[in-house]
């Protein structure tokens, strides 16, 4: 699509930085919200990604042909298009792109759009089925449209499918009716591949997963909820998002998706590991695959094994991949093998291949604890079968959270010992307990770089910029930032250092920090090509997650003093006097978070 006109831009990391909503990115749309909603995109109107996506909701699922936890998805978005042009640019440039580049067969997609809602005021999508038709007909094909599908099946050849809001709409909040005032969103389209075109002729997209896979989806984004109701945006938008390994499956003509490219090499390795063929432990090699992958990624982008937030996830795949693999036969550590191809494989993410030592090192001692883990869980098994006689589903629920033995695994123990399992349901309430436990603990947890965009937040926000000028004015050069966490309570900021600061040095950065915003500094935000920025000195982290365009927020006072001019793409206050209203700073907290990072704990009041 870049030769269609589109600017091609990074992936963001699969840790947002100011989306407060969600642990993970776990869709392409995600980071694109702000510029969906009106913000400018440093790269412009017409761009399009690929996305790095993370969904723990599809851990337990992993295991079939279709379900990954680690995935990639297409993107191609307009920012305030023509409103008279956007949806067949947009229809016309994606066919051409998967029928045209990717080869994909006509006579096997099919395509859904939204029959509209007299209640909202919304007529049925007639311009996308008129497109579609005519694409269809250039390509030699009558495409007989289904009304209500579900009611009649696709007994008549249908090609084009109407659906209802449930299938076909889409906004932040779901179907028009639990849409907020103000919010926007919009009828899409959606696109499916056909693995079975002898199947039931009365099969249609949204009936059948087994035989129709989707493919990309279309939304526009043309409507915005009023108290009068619905009205047309003035400048509409376009979002098309399609699962890459999706893709590639329909580009295969097989609806195994551990049969793509993306799979290939690690297939083989974990084959000449176990010496089993992938046939027949489909379940086991699909679930080791994805979750090395997926581990692999988070690592990469600075979410190492941890018993808590996104850490906690990357402990959990490699533990399951570790479990699973014994099934296989395997006990001596090997997941570095599968990781070492992915980041070879992995040319779109430069980073990947600059962290390779730090990740490889982080999986295997991962691999080694747990394998330790595992042996000191069958022998506290043992001995409490010893002393107890039984094992319990509560204590069966305790031995997988405390050694992260599954229920199956503590099962087969005992079947190796002439046990059984006593209260098998026990194991499900303890389960369910524990997980109310977690989810009470973690309301109103933030789960992302700013808990939210209050003025107070943005403030601190603002304020940690300063806070890092700081730190490199007193410390030196080679201070960066590692993470932050900020949220109207506090900034929770971790750097590069290799010594605990001394009290001195604290008191230089806060009369920093005090006296930047006594100065009454204004804030302006400037784009500018990223290969300059990083030229010309400015300070930044994680570059490679920005676009070729990048934004530059500027502190400048009236005597043109620079107090900090540093990359960013969250919100700041327009002069550090709108800080100054919340006190003065103070650093509250100085301390190691890891090794050659240190951790400040900063306030204003």
């Amino acid at each position: 699509m870049e030769r269609q006109g589109s600017v091609i831009v990074p992936s963001s990391s699969l840790l947002p930085e100011n989306d407060p909503t969600t642990l993970f990115t776990g869709s392409g749309m995600q980071p694109m919200i702000p510029y969906l909603l009106g913000e400018p995109h440093p790269s412009g109107t017409d761009i399009v990604n690929v996305q790095k996506c993370l969904r723990t909701g599809d851990i337990d699922e992993t295991g079939d042909s279709s379900h990954l936890t680690f995935f990639e998805m297409t993107g191609r978005w307009e920012f305030g298009a023509d409103p008279s042009q956007y949806k067949r640019t947009q229809i016309e440039a994606i066919w051409k792109w998967q029928v045209g580049e990717l080869g994909l067969a006509a006579d096997r997609l099919y395509i859904t759009v939204y029959q509209g809602n007299k209640d909202f005021g919304i007529a049925r999508d007639d311009e996308a089925i008129d497109i579609w038709r005519d694409l269809f007909l250039d390509a030699g094909i009558e495409p007989t449209v289904e009304d209500e599908p579900w009611k009649y099946g696709a007994s008549r050849g249908g090609r084009i499918f109407v659906y209802n809001e449930k299938e076909n709409w889409w906004s932040r909040s779901g179907v028009p009716a639990n849409m907020p005032i103000g919010e926007p969103g919009g009828p899409d389209s959606e696109m499916f591949f056909d693995f079975d075109p002898d199947g039931a002729p009365n099969d249609h997209p949204a009936d059948s997963d087994r035989r129709f896979l989707e493919i990309g989806n279309n939304v526009f984004m043309s409507y915005q909820k009023t108290d009068q109701g619905f009205i047309p945006l003035e400048k509409p938008n376009i979002d098309y998002g399609g699962g890459l390994e999706r893709l590639a499956a329909a580009v295969n003509g097989d609806p195994d998706t551990y049969l793509t490219t993306f799979f290939k090499n690690p297939l083989q390795e974990l084959s000449n590991i176990t010496g089993r063929a992938y046939e027949n432990n489909e379940r086991a090699f699909r679930i080791i695959l994805d979750h090395t992958r997926a581990a692999t990624f988070l690592i990469g982008d600075g979410a190492p094994p941890a018993n808590s937030d996104a850490g906690y996830i990357t402990r959990r795949l490699v533990r399951r991949a570790i479990r699973v693999a014994r099934s296989l036969g395997i006990e001596d550590p090997f997941l570095s093998k599968l990781a070492t191809i992915y980041i070879e494989e992995a040319s779109a993410y430069p980073q990947l291949a600059q962290s390779s030592a730090n990740i490889l090192s982080v999986i295997e001692k991962e691999e080694e604890q747990f394998q330790k883990t595992l042996h000191t869980g069958e022998r506290e098994m043992k001995k409490h079968l010893e002393q107890k006689g039984q094992v319990s589903g509560k204590d069966a629920f305790y031995f997988y959270e405390t050694f992260g033995f599954p229920r199956e695994l503590t099962e087969e123990f005992l079947t190796e010992h002439e046990a059984v399992l006593v209260d098998p349901e026990g194991f499900e309430e303890a389960a369910k307990a524990h997980a109310e436990k977690s989810r009470t603990a973690a309301e109103g947890k933030f789960k992302g770089g700013l808990a939210d965009h209050s003025e107070k937040t943005t403030a601190l926000h603002s304020t940690c910029h300063l806070m890092l000028a700081g730190l490199r004015l007193v410390l030196g050069d080679h201070v960066h930032q590692k993470g932050s966490n900020i949220t109207a309570e506090r900034i929770r900021f971790d750097f590069s250092h290799p010594d605990k600061m001394t009290p001195e040095e604290v008191k230089a950065v806060e009369d920093y920090v005090n006296e930047a915003i006594d100065s009454q500094a204004k804030v302006t935000m400037l784009t500018m090509p990223k290969e300059e920025a990083q030229s010309s000195g400015v300070e930044g982290s994680f570059w490679e997650k920005y676009p070729e365009t990048v934004k530059v927020y500027v502190f400048e006072d009236g005597s043109q003093k620079l107090w900090s001019k540093e990359l960013c793409g969250g919100p700041h206050v327009e002069s550090t006097n709108d800080i100054s209203e919340y006190g003065r700073f103070k650093i509250k907290k100085e301390q190691s978070s890891s090794a050659g990072v240190r951790r400040v704990k900063a306030v204003l009041n």
